[in-house]
């Protein structure tokens, strides 16, 4: 795979080249010249039909993930959160050590610590991530779902963007069973409070906690606003916000 360089950009084939535009830019790259049908049957590639069958998993667990997430990363995600996402599901799934290749999961490898600890800490917006933009300790009651942050002076604990006047937090406390796919979840009543705001304890509570069996995820989200005659406007269409799963049990 190469970039194209030069004034003229091509989309296409041409003899053995696809040409085509993706994120990073115009890209060149060599047409593959296996049958797909040479692929799915034949011996010489049980390896490569093995590493898709399990891309297609991770996929569909990063999914289902968003899916459960859509009402909160809505305004809190970048562009390449998908592939992110899907990435780290593959890195998940190969510490399950019961499952033979290909049919390894997330949902048998997730109850791991050390999957556990790869899920928690992800961002959803990682052009804004929480510890660029809290710059104070908070705690997470996994029997509750509470988050409490401290004695927060926004001033000096919010990195917020120019033109920000206000600020909201948000916790969230979700079920997902990679298992059965299928999930609920809960979140706390959002907290809105201006960036000159004096210093206070914030207590994020879900209203409840969320039913059903599977792996708790618990997140923490902040969104900015500008205020323009007493009405609060995100700014820059969530560009700033951030999202982040802070607990996973």
């Amino acid at each position: 795979m190469a970039r194209q360089k030069g004034i003229v950009k091509l989309k296409g084939t041409l003899d053995d080249i696809t040409f085509y535009k993706s994120k990073d830019g115009f890209i060149a790259k060599l047409k593959s010249g296996i049958p797909a049908e040479t692929i799915r049957t034949s011996p010489n590639f049980v390896r490569t039909r093995e590493n898709m069958s399990e891309f297609s998993t991770a996929a569909k667990e990063g999914k289902l993930l968003r899916t459960a997430l859509h009402a909160y990363m809505v305004n809190a995600k970048d562009g390449r959160v998908t592939s992110r996402l899907t990435k780290l599901m593959s890195q998940i799934l190969k510490l399950d050590a019961t499952s033979v290749r290909g049919l390894r999961t997330v949902g048998v490898a997730i109850s791991l610590p050390n999957a556990m600890l790869m899920l928690q800490g992800f961002n959803f917006n990682i052009k804004s991530t929480m510890s660029a933009v809290l710059l104070v300790p908070y705690s997470v009651n996994t029997s509750t779902g509470v988050i409490t942050i401290n004695n927060l002076l926004p001033a000096n604990d919010i990195v917020a963007p120019e033109g920000a006047t206000h600020f909201s937090l948000q916790g969230v406390w979700g079920k997902v069973d990679f298992t059965n796919k299928v999930y609920n979840v809960q979140s706390s009543p959002v907290v809105n409070t201006a960036l000159t705001a004096a210093a206070s304890t914030i207590t994020l509570t879900p209203t409840a906690a969320p039913t059903g069996t599977g792996t708790n995820v618990y997140l923490l989200l902040i969104q900015f606003f500008q205020m323009v005659n007493t009405v609060q406007y995100s700014l820059r269409n969530g560009a700033f916000n951030s999202l982040e799963i802070v607990q996973v049990a």
